[in-house]
């Protein structure tokens, strides 16, 4: 989740489970999505980052980002990253117009720490038993922010969980700005509404907390708050998401995170019982 870019607001899909024993690429008309091989795709999907992130939605540069023109860091070695491709544009890193990174229990421990730790404490979510996943720089190029691209991710996060058997995924989900009084309502609604019982409940590190009640429940109007999330946070609180305790300010990428918690139970059993029943397994 970290910093996400601007994407249509549509629910998940219908989840239809991926061919056994691989991750293969999905495609919906033109666009197909898959995880990036090699290094020419990688890159592309740090210069999409960089142009979203960046030149679009206002973060701040230090000079060797800007003069790579890459959004890049340690993370991205340890990592999957998910492409929606666009085949009309070819197969390759030239036809790289979507991304998403996951990383794993086994990646974060070569670095020692997931992302999500500089902002806050997830040790409650790191003794969940089994695995977990963490989501972040999620981007869509503007010609792509559809209906069609969003469910495409969508499809491709939950094949994802699939196939590794997930349990639970978090990450840092961002709204844009860092203004807190005009963020004020969605925060306050997202505190009263969705924050995740005390068993997988992250809270912002100290010195970064940022109080998300920040208005009285009766001053909010919360069909109004609701709505003006952001749609990849709205589709993990339709996914039964919740949320940690605290707001963080990121002062670089120009966004207020929070954290984001969901339990992949009912996905994966959507999956078990499509795929035993095309299996021929009941």
């Amino acid at each position: 989740m970290s910093v996400d870019g601007p994407l249509p607001d549509d629910p998940p899909p219908p989840l239809e489970p991926p061919p056994p024993g691989a991750f293969e690429e999905l495609r919906a008309g033109n666009l197909g999505l898959r995880l990036a091989e090699g290094a020419g795709e990688l890159d592309a999907a740090q210069e999409l980052r960089f142009r979203v992130f960046y030149e679009e939605m206002g973060a701040r540069a230090d000079p060797a980002t800007a003069a790579a023109r890459r959004d890049a860091d340690a993370f991205d070695a340890v990592a999957d990253h998910l492409l929606v491709l666009d085949h009309d544009l070819g197969s390759g890193p030239q036809a790289v117009v979507g991304t998403y990174r996951l990383i794993r229990r086994a990646g974060a421990a070569r670095l020692g720490r997931f992302y999500s730790e500089s902002e806050y404490d997830i040790s409650r979510l790191l003794d969940w038993p089994g695995e977990v996943l963490e989501l972040g720089r999620s981007c869509v190029a503007p010609p792509y922010r559809t209906r069609g691209t969003l469910q495409l991710l969508w499809r491709g996060i939950a094949a994802y969980v699939f196939r590794h058997r997930i349990d639970l995924m978090f990450g840092c989900a961002s709204l844009h700005g860092t203004d807190l009084d005009a963020l004020a309502p969605q925060l306050t609604y997202l505190h009263a509404n969705h924050l995740a019982p005390p068993a997988l409940c992250p809270r912002a590190v100290p010195g970064r907390y940022v109080a998300m009640d920040r208005l009285p429940l009766g001053a909010v109007d919360m069909k109004a708050a609701l709505v003006a999330l952001p749609p990849l946070i709205k589709g993990y609180l339709r996914l039964g998401g919740f949320i940690g305790d605290g707001a963080v300010l990121d002062e670089q990428f120009n966004t207020t995170d929070v954290c984001v918690v969901v339990k992949t139970d009912l996905i994966t059993d959507k999956y078990f019982r499509h795929y035993e029943r095309t299996a021929g397994g009941g």
